[in-house]
C-alpha cells in the first residue's frame, strides 16, 4: 500500500516557475513508477510526466515537454515536478500517482496504469 501527498501548488503568473513535491509512504517505493497527472475543471485527467523506478527513463506530454522536469529521490520517497514558463492552460489540480513497475525502464502515461493516487494540489496560472 502506498499513500501519496502532494504539496507546492499555488497561484502564479504566466511565465513563472513552480515546483511540486509528492511524498510517499510504503516500504517498496523504489520499485514504483511515478507519474504526474492534471485535471482542469470540466476536463478529463491528463498525463503530464512519468519517471521509471530507476530514474533512467522519463516521459512527458507534448504540451509540457521542454518546460517541465520530473525527478525522484528514492531515499526521501519523493517525486518532484519542476514547472517553468508556466502558461494559463497549465491551470489544473495536479495529482501524483504510483504503480508497481514491471521493469526498471517502464513509464506509464495512462491513468489506468496507476494504482495509487494523491489528493492533488491546485496550480493556478494567471495571464
Amino acid at each position: 500500500q502506498v499513500q501519496l501527498v502532494e504539496s507546492g501548488g499555488g497561484l502564479v503568473q504566466a511565465g513563472d516557475s513552480l515546483g511540486l513535491s509528492c511524498a510517499a509512504s510504503g516500504r517498496t517505493f523504489s520499485s514504483y513508477v511515478l507519474g504526474w497527472f492534471r485535471q482542469a475543471p470540466g476536463k478529463e485527467r491528463e498525463f503530464v510526466a512519468a519517471i521509471s523506478w530507476s530514474g533512467r527513463s522519463t516521459h512527458y506530454a507534448d504540451s509540457v515537454k521542454g518546460r517541465f522536469t520530473i525527478s525522484r529521490d528514492n531515499a526521501k520517497k519523493s517525486v518532484y515536478l519542476q514547472m517553468n514558463s508556466l502558461k494559463p492552460e497549465d491551470t489544473a489540480v495536479y495529482h501524483c500517482a504510483a504503480a508497481v513497475a514491471p521493469s526498471r525502464y517502464y513509464v506509464g502515461s495512462y491513468p489506468h496504469e496507476y494504482s495509487y493516487w494523491g489528493q492533488g494540489t491546485q496550480v493556478t496560472v494567471s495571464s
